[in-house]
């Protein structure tokens, strides 16, 4: 027999079911077992119930006691932007004064400014000030984090933020899915240049991500004043030729058009969608593409929230993300993006834990692996200290995760 966890006599055992992403209607569709316990083997999950005769087969130094408290699958946070230099709180409150994020950007702020920081920092300097990001993204029960390079925008800090990723999944537990971001913006060596650019990347710098297997995904920022839809469609598709899956910013800050290129590419999420149009919900209702929203986000840059309710109505699956970076979401709050979701989005609690477990997997892939609490599912488990999922939007704000447990270890103890 190999190396075994119990947690029993939690007051509830809650998950979403399924090995793909859940749309509209059955994302609301959890499991709750009452008075249950979860049974873990080598990293996986082999039984989730009621069973009392588990425990004689477990040692009692191998057992969590969860009585009055919630188990439910580790969070996967599957938009963010967490390797990167300096910080930009100037920005932050040049906006509290009015300036719009395109202004800032004008102003010599906004990505270039970080990417001026990120080119300057040796991997070192990133490994270790990621490092004390994911420890909190940790406490807050993130189990498995998507990370995008974009901060450097050509060959070597490109490659530099995905190595540091790379090395970052060795030293610490979390989970870390890799995406190529060289898209992000135009970098100032390039500016005017948009297409001279994009060729760039594709020819001297996304091979080189591919040979050393640095990235997953390959993203791109399409969005009025950066990429233009059929720049972002022919990016993207070179991308896909060269064997990356696909994401793709989309409709953040004006309706271009973006979530319906993401369904039409068949890219595996868009995110944002702030200013997703009837169609582009309708196309995404329509595709496997999740539909990626990024509360936290538009609350910090005081824009009106992506239309969760609607895009769940229209049979659209939705994922929850922080999109934490250094300008225009500096937080990786898992409780204040539930809350956003539930209280201002119109979600319901168990649409949330959908959004944040299972559809997070799906948005980078993953579903068939983690995201929900079956047998066989690898055992990435987070508990609550309170007897009930719905004290998440209830307890507004605030950090309820007491244990993490990543492939069947505890990694994290509140």
């Amino acid at each position: 027999m190999g190396d075994q966890l119990l947690i029993k006599n939690a007051a509830q055992v809650v998950t979403p079911v399924g090995h793909t992403a859940l749309k509209g209607a059955a994302m609301k569709d959890i499991k709750i077992y009452e008075n249950a316990s979860v049974l873990i083997e080598d990293g996986r999950i082999t039984a989730v119930g009621d069973e009392t005769e588990w425990a004689k087969t477990v040692p009692a130094d191998k057992q969590i006691d969860a009585t009055g408290k919630t188990v439910l699958p580790g969070f996967v946070d599957s938009h963010t932007h967490f390797v990167f230099g300096g910080y930009r709180a100037d920005e932050f409150l040049w906006r509290m004064e009015g300036m719009t994020y395109m202004e800032i950007m004008e102003r010599g702020g906004g990505i270039n400014n970080t990417m001026k920081a990120t080119r300057e920092a040796s991997g070192e300097e990133l490994i270790d000030h990621s490092m004390d990001i994911l420890k909190k993204m940790l406490a807050f029960g993130i189990t498995t984090v998507e990370g995008k390079s974009g901060y450097g925008m050509d060959h070597d800090t490109e490659l530099k933020q995905l190595e540091v990723m790379k090395e970052l999944e060795k030293r610490q537990p979390v989970e870390i899915v890799r995406t190529f971001l060289g898209a992000h913006s135009i970098p100032p060596e390039y500016k005017g240049r948009n297409e001279e650019f994009l060729e760039f990347l594709i020819k001297e710098v996304m091979p080189d991500v591919k040979k050393a297997d640095l990235a997953q995904f390959c993203d791109i920022f399409c969005e009025k004043g950066v990429f233009s839809i059929e720049e972002s469609r022919k990016f993207l598709q070179q991308a896909k030729d060269m064997g990356f899956d696909l994401k793709i910013h989309a409709d953040e800050i004006v309706t271009l058009g973006g979530a319906e290129l993401g369904a039409e590419l068949g890219c595996t999420s868009a995110d944002h969608l702030l200013h997703a149009s009837d169609e582009g919900i309708k196309a995404l209702a329509n595709s496997d593409t999740v539909a990626t929203l990024l509360p936290t986000t538009a609350f910090c840059l005081k824009e009106p929230f992506a239309p969760a309710r609607k895009m769940i109505d229209a049979g659209c699956a939705v994922a929850l993300a922080t999109d934490f970076n250094p300008g225009s979401g500096f937080t990786n709050s898992v409780p204040l993006m539930i809350a956003l979701g539930v209280i201002y989005m119109g979600m319901t609690a168990e649409e949330a834990i959908t959004a944040l477990t299972l559809n997070g997997a799906a948005a980078v892939g993953r579903a068939d692996k983690i995201g929900s609490i079956e047998e066989g599912k690898q055992a990435d488990l987070v508990i609550l200290q309170y007897p009930s999922y719905k004290f998440l939007p209830y307890h507004t704000g605030v950090n309820i995760v007491e244990t993490v447990i990543k492939k069947g270890k505890v990694v994290h103890q509140a």
